[in-house]
């Protein structure tokens, strides 16, 4: 199938002892609430479907029809996250590569390295290379990054569904000014990152 992206970032990276690879990516470093999650994909090389790209220029239907298809072809995968609290205590760089770390471990398929979306790739029990922008480079990084934000999407939905007031559904715990007024009219819920709200709430960094 032609897809929008194709293997030859990938390939740049194989040497005779790298030869499988997962991509991994995260979904929800900015957001002002919930988990970061993370997926791990290791995609087998005929599976290439139409559309597959950077979760972010992807409409919400098109990432839930990718999700399925990922899913259903993919030699391995696992979503994994961190919770609110492990991103207050190691910092959300921290806890989005600990999240990153679950995902590859959950895999059941053991790749022999891991191509990581990003600048920084630290503390994995494999090799593992950064790729800047390697969700719009690498397949398997795309396909990590569709996992992962339609898994926190939905995450969000049900949010929703515990604390309506805030419009979880709608903004995905992002910074929106509607998000922001319903913080400060409402205070902030269990599932607020305060470190994250310390500016908005005017509260001073311990």
């Amino acid at each position: 199938m032609a897809g929008t992206l194709d293997w030859s970032v990938e390939d740049g990276f194989r040497t005779a002892t790298l030869r499988v690879f997962c991509g991994c990516d995260e979904a929800g470093r900015g957001p002002l609430a919930g988990p970061v999650y993370a997926a791990a994909v290791i995609l087998p090389r005929e599976f290439l479907p139409t559309g597959l790209n950077d979760s972010k220029k992807l409409s919400p239907a098109k990432r839930e029809a990718l999700y399925g298809e990922i899913c259903a072809n993919a030699l391995s995968f696992a979503v994994a996250r961190a919770e609110v609290e492990e991103i207050e205590r190691l910092n959300i760089l921290n806890a989005a590569l600990l999240a990153m770390r679950r995902a590859v471990d959950g895999l059941q398929v053991r790749p022999d390295g891991v191509l990581v979306d990003g600048p920084i790739a630290r503390g994995f029990d494999l090799p593992a290379i950064p790729v800047v922008g390697g969700d719009g480079k690498c397949p398997s990084i795309a396909a990590a990054s569709i996992l992962a934000k339609v898994e926190r999407d939905r995450y969000c939905t049900e949010l929703d569904r515990l604390y309506p007031q805030y419009g979880f559904a709608l903004h995905k715990g992002y910074a929106t000014k509607a998000h922001r007024e319903a913080i400060l009219r409402y205070g902030p819920c269990p599932a607020h990152r305060r470190s994250f709200l310390r500016r908005l709430l005017g509260e001073e960094a311990p």
